[in-house]
């Protein structure tokens, strides 16, 4: 069952399905999120990441790379005995790290949406292979999620979705490569 027919009409995966989920993204903080909370659901439901998503954008400094970039040892603390996120050193560890990546990406590419272009297109085990190198706790599965919703793979609608029409009139990178 794909995510097209299970999200309309549910509270939390239906606003998420029909204005996010593989819409193109090109703002920092919202590319940001999207890899922090893709992260974060590794080895749990998406339902789960999605109730708690306000919580991790008060978490994180509402996604600013820089801001999350300087978080210390005390930012670190506070975090993991956060009950509102989840609660995983690794995962934590990640976010704050990546973090500081962004900001070299900053100094090297621009933008993190700079970078993604940079290197589009390329297929999803490229991709995961760039992200393996460039980035922490980022396999298969992670990778594949954030560009599906990021719109730099296809496959996040099916084609008869309504949303499908929508996001391919915006031309969002998996379409432009064609």
């Amino acid at each position: 069952m794909s995510y097209c027919t299970i999200a309309p009409g549910h509270p939390l995966h239906g606003p998420y399905h029909d204005r996010e989920y593989g819409f193109p993204v090109r703002d920092e903080r919202v590319l940001f999120e999207r890899l922090v909370l893709e992260i974060n659901q590794a080895g749990l439901s998406w339902l789960t990441i999605l109730a708690k998503r306000a919580n991790f954008r008060a978490a994180y400094g509402d996604f600013d790379v820089a801001t999350v970039a300087a978080y210390d040892a005390r930012d670190r603390a506070r975090l993991l005995a956060d009950a509102g996120i989840v609660r995983n050193r690794l995962k934590v560890d990640a976010a704050i790290e990546n973090a500081r990546r962004l900001v070299a990406l900053r100094h090297t590419d621009g933008s993190f949406a700079a970078w993604l272009d940079a290197h589009h297109p390329l297929d999803k085990p490229a991709w995961v292979k760039l992200f393996k190198h460039t980035f922490t706790f980022t396999g298969g599965e992670i990778t594949g999620e954030f560009l599906l919703s990021t719109g730099y793979l296809p496959g996040a609608h099916d084609a008869d979705c309504p949303v499908y029409r929508k996001i391919a009139r915006l031309k969002p990178p998996w379409l432009r490569a064609k």
